[in-house]
């Protein structure tokens, strides 16, 4: 069946449908990762959006169990190159086609991915129509304008728990993560380094974090813009204002924690997703290979240095990547550290975020 992925300044590409049937509208992005489309495909934080995979062979090794990110597909559509007609390996258990096909996501295989993504860097991202019915690019190209962008957007809402609900049962010490899309790598990575995980829907307010008692508060990823999720950044600056709560923020909670600290963010040109985007560590010089998944960033220059110091950049554009608080126990980061695709170089930053709560429970002790 024929598919056309229209975009709202007229360019539009025509291939052939795979996955659910139907037509979606979202803002196209790339992908520049080698691997882990399953990943991709279950990341929250692609809510909203059409993605491009810029590997042309996707689908080689199928679907399993074991690599979802989350409860659900999230995207609203999924273009590549090229659809492998066979899925080998030892632990799939399905092919790619029939998964989206399960989760009504429709998929366009066949055009030129190169182009495209060539296209997006030089025009930026932009409102797209994915459709296997519609076979007239015009109409298509006129309701990709009238869709709806991603500024200005609440998406959190749409992707968080309903329920809050527990990962593990071991008593110290307890972190509870606000869902704002959160990766199931980070709470594993969470668990695994023997925490007792508490989530928590989006709309939590700091009084109901602190009735909880928890030792430290994650700030999980997450998709749309920052700026639309006000409750949010009311919850965070509550948080921030208790002066004791260690806070360790990822991607859109690290926006957030920008937001809450008196930050502005803006919406990068084509954002970055992939994951192979080096990052510098400003207070070692060490590089890190990172994965990134976000569409919009903090505005350093609107930070006030004399409490915020900047710890991470970013080697492609010189974008803010990372910050830490000079005298209370938060920081966050704009990249992925639990990977989930990816390289495994940034993990250490959850290892640093338990360290500064045992650091704060001691003084703590002190205290009493």
């Amino acid at each position: 069946m024929k598919a056309i992925l229209a975009l709202e300044d007229g360019r539009y590409f025509e291939g052939e449908s795979f996955g659910a049937e139907g037509e979606r509208m979202g803002e196209v992005v790339f992908n520049t990762g080698m691997t882990g489309y399953q990943e991709v495909l279950t990341d929250p934080s692609y809510k909203g959006q059409i993605v491009v995979m810029t590997y042309p062979l996707i689908g080689n090794y199928g679907v399993n169990d074991n690599d979802s990110e989350s409860r659900s597909l999230w995207l609203e559509g999924f273009a590549i190159n090229e659809l492998s007609r066979r899925a080998s390996n030892y632990r799939s258990a399905g092919d790619l086609d029939s998964y989206l096909r399960k989760h009504g996501v429709p998929g366009i295989q066949g055009i030129d991915t190169r182009a495209l993504t060539r296209h997006i860097r030089e025009a930026g991202a932009m409102r797209a129509v994915l459709s296997t019915g519609e076979t007239d690019p015009q109409k298509l190209v006129a309701r990709a304008k009238e869709s709806p962008g991603l500024v200005g957007r609440d998406l959190v809402s749409e992707v968080t728990s309903p329920v809050p609900y527990d990962l593990g049962q071991r008593k110290q010490p307890i972190v509870a993560v606000l869902d704002f899309g959160v990766k199931f790598s980070i709470l594993r990575l969470l668990h695994e380094a023997g925490c007792h995980v508490k989530i928590l829907n989006a709309a939590s307010t700091a009084d109901d974090i602190v009735r909880l008692n928890p030792d430290g508060v994650l700030l999980s990823n997450g998709p749309g813009d920052p700026a639309a999720v006000t409750y949010a950044i009311e919850t965070v600056r509550n948080l921030i204002g208790l002066k004791t709560m260690p806070l360790f923020g990822i991607c859109l909670g690290h926006q957030l924690m920008g937001l809450a600290l008196g930050g502005k963010t803006y919406k990068l040109k084509f954002g970055h997703h992939g994951s192979n985007h080096p990052v510098k560590d400003l207070a070692t010089g060490k590089i890190h290979i990172t994965v990134q998944n976000h569409g919009f960033c903090v505005d350093e220059n609107t930070l006030d240095i004399n409490e915020i110091e900047v710890t991470h950049m970013n080697l492609y554009d010189g974008t803010l990547e990372g910050i830490r608080h000079r005298s209370l126990p938060i920081f966050s980061v704009q990249f992925h550290p639990e990977a989930g695709p990816g390289p495994h170089d940034a993990r250490s930053l959850f290892s640093c975020f338990i360290e500064q709560i045992k650091k704060s429970q001691e003084e703590k002790k002190q205290q009493r």
